[in-house]
């Protein structure tokens, strides 16, 4: 039985968006998103959480080792996102509507190439403080 070990790293990124459909009214994305289609946008103080799951390297007693992922994310993730208009200021959500759901999968896709494929990529995004997504699920 192998004996698996999740290692997590906390960052925090501020960032501005807007949840609209392009191709809807603005009647029907205030009726579907209500205050978050707002035109001027909002903001939140988003929380990630990173988890890496695997076996411990029994030279590093690592599972992976935490400052090479907290530049990883702080390169990939933070310098992308952090103090950000999701929308107007990413490639990734020209067209992407950045609900948390899609901010988590964009967030994992940036990271997983980066992380070797033995290890199993998890992220957790917290909007607010009661609202948050996992990936994969």
């Amino acid at each position: 039985m192998s004996k698996k070990v999740a290692v997590i790293r906390r960052e925090h990124f501020n960032a501005a968006h807007r949840l609209y459909n392009q191709q809807w009214t603005d009647e029907k994305n205030a009726a579907t998103f209500g205050k978050c289609s707002l035109p001027h946008y909002h903001g939140h103080n988003y929380e990630l959480e990173i988890k890496v799951v695997g076996e411990v390297d029994p030279v590093t007693g690592f599972v992976m080792d935490l400052k090479l992922l907290s530049d990883l994310v702080s390169e990939k993730v933070l310098e992308r996102f952090d103090h950000k208009n999701l929308n107007i200021d990413t490639e990734e959500f020209k067209t992407l509507n950045p609900t948390a759901e899609n901010i988590a999968i964009v967030i994992h896709d940036l990271l997983r190439p980066h992380i070797d494929a033995s290890l199993g990529l998890y992220i957790r995004l917290f909007e607010t403080p009661r609202n948050f997504v996992e990936y994969p699920a």
